[in-house]
């Protein structure tokens, strides 16, 4: 088979890949551009509720630290630029595009007591964030949110309204960036395929479209990124990047929903919510389980979990719903918990993954640096501006709480899981207080096994105490080891 020669390679085509593909293409009408990647299936893009957020997602622990800082100015930065990029993309895309994508701004946090302290502290993060950037952030009855039924034990006694919050349904979306990428005669599409380096240098991409040449290459494969690395070159120092397996789902509801409801993010993840679709749908999300490699289907524990909270804690009369569709995706979580965007030192390839549940929001910001660094001449591959030059591939693993910082932090994570559960031990001696000391005794166990030099991050903590601490304690030394031999 023909070798063709294109100018950049592209592997992955979620959100992310598609986003620099189409700001790639669309930039540069001569710039030949592959986009690989199969559509559909468990990536998270796919099963992504689309909160377009940049306060709902800060927390106290984001606040207090120097990289979650950083996170939330790329999330604020990014929320800006939506309402141009959405237009953008769908002028390019036309008559192709879904006539609605379920844009709108609008969303309301709420503050329940089926939760722990760190709902709280978040809930009061998110105002203080709010007037730090400009944004506005309004105390609101939980009685006046709309399409918000929760059982009277389950209700919020506390509310912010973030009235500029975005939201959008991402499987409109991603069929509004296809209809616009097909209408770039310089972008081929093809599936997944093998990613070769040869000695004499550049880029093969075997794929059953064809065999493709190119002298750059981007690999945003989210969950898959590190096992496309690893085979490409066993040495590199990039971060690895792992699953975070998550399960949503899509119901009809009593009457459509004006905007966003959610709780803060909680108990290693992501907060429960509940996202107005473009046909009047609901989403409901979203479980969360961090996991070494993907996983391809659901559990009946997160099916479980999700519904019993969302019925409780958002809408009861969702009861008797219709479920339409059932989510699996595997969000894209490095190592240490941040990104991992920008160049690596191998020449012309570059990495844009580790998102985590930010990648559908930053996708803009991301793929509009990205197109700056590509554009310029091969060989000047320089860090990316601003907080994403934090977030390079192959940083020393970042680390912004102290080890013992790291588990008091997990195990209050683990407290909350434990109160969203409704756990409730014998109210007799000292059991309360004994369970604390047994969740901060599990944490001390499992982080003290870990390498010197890493620190899991709390989203990551179930993967240090369970049956794959060992297997997350041997993927740390390993890339510490190739850290070390690459840079001393």
């Amino acid at each position: 088979m023909a070798v063709q020669g294109v100018d950049v390679l592209l592997i992955g085509a979620g959100a992310v890949g598609r986003s620099i593909a189409f700001a790639l293409a669309s930039a540069e009408p001569t710039l030949r551009v592959v986009l690989a990647g199969d559509t559909g299936g468990t990536a998270a893009s796919y099963a992504a509720g689309a909160m377009l957020g940049a306060l709902g997602e800060v927390t106290a622990q984001a606040a207090r630290t120097r990289h979650g800082r950083l996170r939330t100015e790329l999330a604020v930065t990014a929320a800006a630029r939506w309402p141009a990029w959405r237009e953008r993309v769908r002028a390019r895309a036309g008559a192709g595009a879904p006539p609605v994508d379920g844009y709108g701004t609008g969303t309301f946090v709420i503050l329940n007591a089926v939760s722990s302290r760190l709902d709280d502290a978040s809930h009061t993060a998110i105002a203080q964030a709010a007037v730090a950037y400009g944004l506005g952030c309004q105390e609101t009855d939980p009685a006046d949110v709309p399409g918000y039924y929760p059982l009277d034990n389950d209700r919020a006694l506390r509310a912010w309204y973030l009235p500029e919050e975005g939201f959008l349904d991402a499987r409109a979306w991603l069929a509004t960036l296809d209809a616009a990428l097909e209408t770039l005669p310089n972008v081929i599409r093809t599936p997944a395929g093998t990613l070769t380096a040869p000695p004499a240098g550049g880029y093969f991409l075997d794929t059953p479209a064809g065999v493709f040449r190119a002298p750059r290459v981007v690999v945003a494969a989210g969950a898959w990124t590190t096992q496309i690395l690893e085979a490409l070159d066993p040495h590199l120092p990039v971060v690895p990047v792992l699953a975070a397996a998550g399960t949503a789902l899509t119901v009809t509801g009593q009457q459509p929903l004006p905007a966003v409801i959610r709780t803060p993010n909680r108990a290693y993840a992501c907060g429960l919510h509940t996202v107005p679709q473009a046909d009047g749908s609901r989403y409901v999300g979203a479980s969360a389980q961090p996991c070494l490699v993907p996983t391809p289907h659901s559990t009946a524990g997160a099916l479980r979990s999700l519904l019993d909270a969302a019925l409780g804690q958002l809408d009861h009369h969702l009861a008797t719903a219709a479920v339409v569709h059932t989510h699996h995706g595997n969000r894209p979580i490095a190592l240490d918990g941040h990104p991992v965007i920008g160049p690596t030192p191998k020449e012309g390839l570059w990495v844009a993954s580790g998102t985590h549940r930010d990648g559908l929001h930053t996708s803009p910001l991301i793929a509009a640096a990205l197109t700056h660094a590509l554009l310029a001449p091969v060989g000047t591959a320089a860090a990316l501006p601003g907080p994403l030059a934090a977030f390079a591939p192959c940083r020393p693993l970042i680390a912004d709480l102290a080890p013992e910082e790291a588990v008091a932090e997990a195990a209050a994570h683990h407290a909350a899981l434990a109160a969203e559960t409704r756990m409730r031990p014998p109210l007799t001696g000292a059991w309360p207080q004994m369970l604390t000391d047994a969740y901060r005794d599990v944490m001390d166990r499992a982080y003290a096994a870990m390498p010197e030099g890493y620190v899991p991050p709390p989203d990551l903590a179930p993967l240090a105490y369970e049956a794959s601490g060992p297997a997350l304690a041997e993927l740390a030394a390993a890339h510490l080891d190739r850290h070390t031999a690459h840079f001393g």
